[in-house]
């Protein structure tokens, strides 16, 4: 006998693991609402897990999101910018402590700096400014579609949103299958992990 063994190789690891979460959301929120807890709690979960939370460094939901990720002991990262002459931004929150701090130039480039440091974005209620940063996200997944970024939607209110605008505007089958919308905690584990095993299965295939 020649003694010659069958040397197995190992197949490649092709789960694709989120690893950081933006949160999007109002800074006008309070540690009393509803939904401050409940960005306060996916936060919390999210970090437990290993995954960096990311938000623009201000108050309510985004300070929501790095005290949550603190208290699940995660890490924490905040995209800022201390504007002059901007009264209607809400600028940059004291209370809000995170990790790491990325000093942006202005409104714009915060936005995108927070999207091409994340791998997924949750979006609570907010205004105009939680507005444009869900539709430039949701336009991005578009536009990547296969290598995209998915959105979870946190509230029930998403769903007549949603509803509105599929009914308005030109949107495709792509575009309805990069987001998810939940009304809790349990929902977003699950909406989670299924946007992880899809972007696995696109890898396997690619691969």
């Amino acid at each position: 006998m020649s003694g010659n063994k069958k040397v197995s190789i190992p197949k490649a690891n092709h789960f694709f693991r989120i690893n950081k979460i933006a949160f999007y959301g109002s800074a006008d929120l309070s540690e009393t609402d509803p939904v401050y807890k409940a960005a306060y709690d996916i936060a919390k979960y999210v970090a437990k897990k290993g995954k960096t939370v990311i938000n623009g460094g201000g108050p309510g939901i985004m300070e929501a999101a790095t005290k949550g990720a603190k208290a699940g002991h995660g890490k924490t990262l905040v995209v800022t910018f201390y504007p002059e002459n901007l009264p209607e931004f809400e600028g940059r929150a004291e209370q809000n402590v995170a990790d790491k701090e990325i000093k942006t130039a202005n409104y714009i480039e915060r936005m995108f700096s927070l999207m091409d440091n994340a791998d997924l974005f949750v979006c609570f209620k907010g205004g105009t400014g939680t507005l444009s940063e869900w539709a430039t996200a949701w336009l991005l997944a578009h536009l990547y579609y296969g290598n995209h970024k998915p959105l979870i939607l946190y509230g029930d209110f998403w769903h007549e949103f949603m509803d509105v605008v599929h009914k308005h505007f030109l949107i495709g089958y792509k575009e309805a299958q990069v987001y998810r919308i939940v009304n809790n905690l349990e929902e977003f584990k699950i909406a989670l992990r299924i946007f992880e095993e899809e972007m696995s299965a696109r890898r396997l295939k690619l691969s």
